[in-house]
């Protein structure tokens, strides 16, 4: 067995194409060794700014002798066809073997393939590897790139170092024949250095101030750059980001801690943090008040002799210029009031069927004031003058949520909208409720994303997703497949999210009809209902509730209303859990099965339209009568009822109404628990009565029973739509 040695060598990758590179690096390695019937040991693939490098252990020397067999045309095909079959194969007629096929004499070609040193699988391997990258961008240069064929590489390919043990692999791509020979540290190190053996490449490389394995260099950054902080009394922040970014950037890191002028901590800190980190790959320190401290961090790629005190004051001057003009964007951006700034966005355009920003944001404050005022989002008081505070207070937030984005400190830095108009709000004195629904209206944006509690900043985040959501539907702008380019899924994850986590009671057709200024719902109403419902699945199937579960209760569940949705399928799902849940859709199964075959699918509906009327004196068909027969069984039955027949109808006038009760109490536990008690009597009934019994009367009132049983059922879900 030996070790195989790949390196790469080019002017600097991008530290953001790194981690994909050596992805691709080795699945492509694994397809050439795969086709050639070799399987190796361990693979680890490593980069730096300038190199990948892979190493593969324990291949064999070389590959295994195999032969092939290959179905041709039947005896007496065209001359052309045969021949045809024997160049594909590369063989003679002479080596063509006839066997029969169903009854059919069939040309096959038998191909020994003998085994091959891997060295040479190798060295074919290896060219094709290069020219298949698939680097995000790539560049041609040279000569050679006048032709459109020529080799494509992330930066010039200007080394490949290629062995197999400690000899070389032998091949040539675009021009670079491969070798033993490579560089070191650009400025640590100079000339050539040779690697004697797959073994020696990483300690060769360290004593070239090369730290190859990318891993060990981004654990060095991570515990070095927290030193440094930690020495000066500083806690760094952490920031896994820029830890990988800056390990992209060195091959011989150097953590540095660096200061700058404290006057630039009257700016926002996320602006300093996001000039140092987004401008300079910097990090930033807290004191021990968990402030932002006047400290940097940054990353050299060389050990200096002064201990990097020309280096930090180098990246000083440029971190003090950027903050500069971060100061200088933040005293112009609050000589304008948010309510002036917010006049511009009659300029700029949302979407040429929605209008402005400015027409977005009309509309949003007044859905954030009726989702105030109508009492959906609560006021810490309920009294009728907290509910106007808490609605003018909305819209006046609304109105100036999307002010920043014509900032010049929003202009230079997008990832800083709503923040940089919460700090604005609160600079020009307004309520700390406006300024906090300013700041976090976008909230939340990811899963993982905090989702906003304050009854100002709820109104205004759901009215804004709600606008957005609904607008787009309304002019057919749906996400279709994998599109998705106004990101209406994550709009509809932040609705229902703050829906559930706010407990906002409220009906899904009653915010989408107010959203759509209708004051109805329609077809495209119902759309973005069942919209919502598929993204709730999605929702509730990470916290581990089968979608089968929120299909039962929605069939049943008209109000629209999430939370009452959620909580209903809760209860049901650990309902079916139980053995009493497994035993009765078992039951209800068997009725449905039975139901079905007698042509009684729809009974259930009309039960539940029918509701406590008296059938027997309203309605003519024999099944609805039968239904309710049992009713009052003693009286309303012509026969005298078998015991566990009997026992089922007592069953079911107990259990029906504790249901119903339940139900509109929100009390789905105890639901489910009345659907429980008729576990035992729908089994007894199956064991002792029979349904399909001689005599017309007692069938067709057993059916009427089970279609009761069934009806009752529905009434607290669909158990139809249950698997299992």
């Amino acid at each position: 067995m030996s070790d195989f040695l790949l390196e790469l060598r080019s002017e600097e990758i991008p530290a953001r194409m790194q981690a994909g590179a050596r992805a691709d690096l080795e699945r492509l390695f694994r397809a050439e060794m795969a086709a050639a019937g070799v399987s190796p040991g361990a693979i680890r693939v490593w980069s730096t700014p300038r190199r990948l490098a892979l190493i593969a252990c324990d291949l064999p020397l070389a590959t295994e002798a195999v032969s092939e067999e290959a179905k041709g045309p039947p005896e007496g095909a065209p001359d052309q066809a045969i021949d045809g079959f024997c160049r594909k194969n590369g063989v003679t007629r002479d080596q063509l073997e006839l066997r029969d096929v169903k009854g059919r004499n069939t040309y096959f070609a038998v191909i020994e393939k003998p085994g091959r040193a891997v060295a040479d699988v190798l060295a074919e391997a290896i060219p094709a590897i290069v020219r298949a990258f698939p680097w995000p961008k790539s560049m041609r240069w040279g000569a050679a790139s006048l032709s459109t064929e020529s080799l494509r590489w992330v930066r010039p390919l200007s080394g490949v170092v290629a062995l197999l043990d400690s000899d070389v692999v032998e091949c040539e791509v675009g021009g670079v024949a491969s070798g033993r020979l490579t560089r070191g540290h650009r400025f640590h190190s100079s000339g050539d250095i040779v690697i004697a053996g797959v073994a020696d490449y990483a300690a060769t490389l360290r004593e070239a101030h090369v730290i190859v394995d990318h891993e060990e260099r981004q654990n060095l950054i991570r515990e070095q750059a927290a030193k440094v902080a930690s020495d000066a009394g500083l806690t760094l922040v952490a920031d896994e980001g820029l830890v990988i970014e800056n390990a992209g950037l060195t091959e011989w890191p150097q953590p540095l801690l660096g200061r700058f002028d404290e006057a630039f901590l009257d700016v926002p800190p996320e602006v300093i943090q996001l000039s140092a980190r987004t401008n300079q790959k910097y990090f930033v320190c807290e004191d021990s008040a968990g402030k932002l401290a006047n400290a940097f961090v940054c990353t050299a790629n060389i050990a200096s002799s002064d201990g990097g005190a020309a280096i930090v004051d180098g990246n000083r001057k440029v971190l003090a210029a950027r903050l500069s003009d971060a100061r200088f964007f933040w005293e112009q951006d609050r000589k304008t009031s948010l309510e002036d700034h917010a006049k511009k966005l009659e300029r700029i355009t949302f979407h040429e069927k929605l209008g402005t920003v400015a027409d977005k944001v009309e509309r949003v404050a007044k859905l954030a004031r009726w989702l105030a005022t109508e009492g959906i989002v609560k006021a810490e008081e309920s009294t009728p003058q907290a509910k106007v505070q808490l609605g003018n207070w909305a819209f006046d937030a609304a109105m100036q949520c999307k002010a920043d984005l014509v900032t010049e400190m929003v202009g230079e830095f997008p990832e800083l909208q709503g923040l940089m108009g919460g700090y604005y709000a609160r600079a020009e004195g307004l309520p700390d409720a406006v300024a906090d629904a300013i700041r976090d209206h976008y909230k939340p944006v990811g899963q993982g994303d905090d989702v906003p509690t304050a009854p100002v900043t709820v109104a205004v985040s759901l009215a804004d997703k709600l606008d957005t959501l609904v607008g787009f539907f309304q002019i057919d702008e749906k996400p279709t497949g994998s599109k998705d380019p106004f990101a209406l899924r994550r709009a509809a994850l932040g609705i229902l999210r703050l829906i559930l986590d706010n407990r906002l009671r409220v009906s899904m057709f009653d915010l989408i009809a107010n959203a759509a200024h209708s004051g109805k719902s329609d077809d495209k109403g119902q759309d973005i209902a069942s919209f919502l419902i598929e993204r709730l699945k999605v929702q509730q199937r990470d916290a581990n509730i089968r979608h089968d579960m929120i299909d039962a209760v929605i069939t049943v569940e008209q109000r629209g209303d999430t939370v009452r949705m959620v909580n209903r399928t809760a209860a049901l799902q650990s309902f079916m859990e139980t053995e009493d849940g497994t035993n009765l859709l078992a039951g209800y199964k068997r009725a449905a099965n039975i139901l079905r075959k007698e042509g009684w699918e729809d009974t259930a509906e009309r039960v539940a339209r029918t509701g406590d009327e008296d059938p027997m004196e309203n309605v003519d068909d024999p099944q609805m009568r039968a239904i309710y027969a049992q009713r009052g069984a003693s009286g309303g039955l012509s026969y005298t009822p078998e015991a566990a027949e009997k026992a089922l109808i007592d069953a079911l006038d107990a259990a029906e109404p504790q249901a119903a009760t339940a139900i509109e109490a929100e009390d789905f536990a105890a639901a489910m628990a009345a659907l429980a008690s008729l576990r035992a009597p729908i089994d007894r009934f199956f064991e002792e009565v029979t349904v399909n019994a001689d005599e017309e009367i007692k069938r067709t009132t057993r059916l009427g029973l089970l279609a009761r049983f069934r009806a009752a059922v529905h009434n607290v879900a669909d158990f139809s739509r249950i698997e299992g």
